[in-house]
C-alpha cells in the first residue's frame, strides 16, 4: 500500500514537472519566434534601405553617363548618310495569265465554258469508255499527259487554269477513279464539237508555215548555187586574163603554139606544131653534116703534112 502511494505521488510529480517543462518550452518558443520576427523585420528593413540606396546610386550614375554621352554626341560632327537607291520590285515567278487571243486560238470560248459548267463528276465516271493499258514511258509535265498532240496539250494546260470546273473534276477523279490518259480522252471526246474547228485551223496554219519555210530554204539554196557559179566563172576569166598577159607564156605560144586552145579548135590543128619540130630536126641534121666535113678536111691536111 505504501508502494502504491509512492507511485501515485511520483506520477503526479512527473505530470506536474512535464506541464512546467511544456509551459517553459512554449514560453521560450514564443520568445524565440518573436525575436526571429523582429530580426527578420530589421534585416528586411535594412535590405530595403540598402536596395533603395543602390538604386539611387545607379540612377545617379546612369544620369551622369547619359549626360556625358549627350555632350559627346553634340560635339562630334554627324556624317551625312547617302540616300539608298530604291530597289526595283522583284518580278513574280508566277506564269502570266493567258490573254483572250490565245484562249480563242486554243478553243477556250464562252460556248465551251457554258458546256463545261453543265458537266458533273458522273459525266466522266459513267462515260462508256474502257480503260487502256497505261504507257509507262509517256511522261506527265505540268499536269498534262504528253501523249496528247501539240494543240491538245496546250489546250489542256490553258483549260486547267481558265476553267475551274475542269481542274476540280481532274483533282477528284485522277488517279482515284481513272487514269490521267482516260480523263483527257473523255474530255476531248465530250468537247469535240467545240474544239475541232480550232484544232484543224491550228494545224492548217502550221502546214502553210512549213511550206513557206521550205520554199524559202529552196530559194536560199538556189541563190547560193547561182552565186557560187558566177564566182567560179569570174575566177576562170581572171585566170585566163592573167595567163595572156605573161610574156613567157606569149613566147611559148609563139614557139610552140597555143596549147591551151587544143580543146577549143578542131582536130588536126597540130600540123603547125609538127612542122616546127620537122624544121628543127632538119637544121640539126645539116649542122651535124657540116661538122663531119670539117673533121674530114682536118684529117687530110694532117696526113699530107
Amino acid at each position: 500500500m505504501d508502494l502504491w502511494e509512492r507511485a501515485r505521488a511520483f506520477a503526479g510529480e512527473a505530470a506536474k514537472r512535464s506541464q512546467e517543462l511544456s509551459a517553459e518550452a512554449a514560453k521560450r518558443s514564443s520568445a524565440l519566434v518573436s525575436e526571429t520576427a523582429k530580426k527578420s523585420k530589421e534585416i528586411f528593413s535594412e535590405t530595403a534601405t540598402k536596395s533603395r540606396e543602390i538604386a539611387a546610386e545607379a540612377t545617379k550614375q546612369a544620369d551622369l553617363l547619359a549626360g556625358q554621352i549627350k555632350r559627346l554626341s553634340t560635339d562630334l560632327p554627324v556624317p551625312s548618310i547617302p540616300s539608298i537607291p530604291a530597289i526595283p520590285p522583284i518580278p513574280s515567278a508566277v506564269a502570266p495569265e493567258p490573254d483572250e487571243a490565245e484562249l480563242e486560238r486554243y478553243g477556250i470560248t464562252e460556248d465551251l465554258r457554258e458546256f463545261v459548267k453543265g458537266m458533273t463528276i458522273s459525266t466522266f465516271r459513267d462515260f462508256p469508255l474502257q480503260d487502256e493499258p497505261e504507257m509507262s514511258d509517256v511522261p506527265t509535265v505540268s499536269n498534262v499527259r504528253q501523249d496528247l498532240n501539240e494543240w491538245q496539250a496546250r489546250h489542256a494546260t490553258l483549260v486547267l487554269s481558265a476553267v475551274k470546273e475542269i481542274s476540280k473534276f481532274r483533282y477528284e477523279l485522277c488517279p482515284r477513279y481513272m487514269k490521267e490518259r482516260k480523263f483527257w480522252r473523255i474530255y476531248f471526246l465530250l468537247v469535240n464539237n467545240y474544239t475541232s474547228l480550232y484544232e484543224n485551223k491550228y494545224f492548217e496554219e502550221l502546214k502553210v508555215k512549213a511550206e513557206e519555210e521550205e520554199r524559202e530554204a529552196k530559194k536560199e539554196v538556189s541563190e547560193t548555187t547561182q552565186a557560187t557559179t558566177a564566182e567560179h566563172k569570174d575566177m576562170k576569166a581572171q585566170s585566163k586574163t592573167s595567163t595572156s598577159t605573161n610574156p613567157e607564156h606569149d613566147l611559148d605560144v609563139f614557139l610552140l603554139g597555143d596549147l591551151g586552145s587544143d580543146d577549143e579548135g578542131p582536130d588536126g590543128d597540130d600540123g603547125g606544131l609538127d612542122d616546127d619540130f620537122d624544121k628543127i630536126d632538119a637544121t640539126s641534121v645539116l649542122e651535124s653534116d657540116d661538122d663531119d666535113k670539117e673533121k674530114a678536111a682536118g684529117k687530110a691536111e694532117s696526113a699530107q703534112q
